[in-house]
């Protein structure tokens, strides 16, 4: 089985690919979007469900997304067409790191997507790109919550504690107006992700990836418990540029 597709499976019982909750990601919209009528960006869309879910809720949003894989993409303009959506709703295949448009957006959205950058500030670099004036950012990356050990930073990444992590965004020029620190939520991700790969791997008793699926529910369970789960954390801001 192929990461995507593990992913994928692994992602069913918990859409927002990010360890946010349904009321998080409702309060990091109403935040990033205060007048219910901008043009939404999604740098690293998936699936789109925030993309969907910011489009269900203000009908006067039109929204685009940009992804690399082609299956998510096509669940999100599946999911658009079942919600009524699909209208205002454009989506590009290809790398975000090339994606280029005509008009700029009054959000640009990237959670959890920041290693197609090369890490968090790259990220905004490449938001600004496409960002309106007065525009706002929704971004969500990983920090570390407490020193972490070797074995965590090679399997996830050199990120720097939440101080140094805001430090750094205000000094590349932007001002948070709102955030938020998954904390149990991390948990409730955790479980959701290697719970809904092992729960389709034992609805298939007979099937040829049964196995392949279980062993990597079980590794990534285990590296949860045993390398990051006490050092590892995710903090979501919605982000205006400090010059305006």
């Amino acid at each position: 089985m192929d990461r995507r597709r593990i992913s994928r499976i692994a992602h069913t019982g918990h859409p927002i690919a990010a360890p946010l909750g349904d009321d998080s990601v409702r309060q990091l919209l109403e935040h990033a979007l205060p007048h219910g009528d901008e043009r939404v960006l999604d740098l690293g869309c998936g699936g789109g469900e925030w993309l969907l879910r910011a489009l269900a809720r203000h009908r006067g949003l039109r929204a685009e997304g940009v992804d690399v894989s082609a299956e998510p993409l096509a669940h999100a303009r599946t999911a658009a067409v079942g919600q009524g959506v699909a209208d205002r709703l454009v989506l590009h295949h290809e790398d975000v790191t090339g994606f280029r448009s005509p008009h700029p957006f009054g959000l640009v959205v990237s959670v959890g997507a920041a290693h197609a950058f090369g890490g968090l500030l790259p990220t905004l670099v490449a938001a600004r790109r496409h960002l309106a004036p007065g525009g706002r950012v929704l971004v969500g990356d990983g920090f570390w919550e407490r020193t972490p050990s070797p074995e965590a930073v090679g399997m996830l990444g050199d990120f720097a504690d939440l101080p140094t992590t805001l430090e750094r965004v205000t000094a590349a020029g932007w001002t948070p107006v709102h955030g938020h620190v998954s904390s149990r939520e991390l948990d409730a991700y955790e479980w959701s992700w290697a719970g809904s790969l092992a729960s389709w791997a034992l609805d298939r008793p007979e099937g040829p990836d049964r196995s392949e699926a279980l062993a990597a529910a079980d590794a990534h369970r285990t590296e949860w418990l045993r390398v990051y789960r006490d050092s590892w954390g995710f903090v979501s801001l919605v982000l205006r540029r400090t010059d305006g």
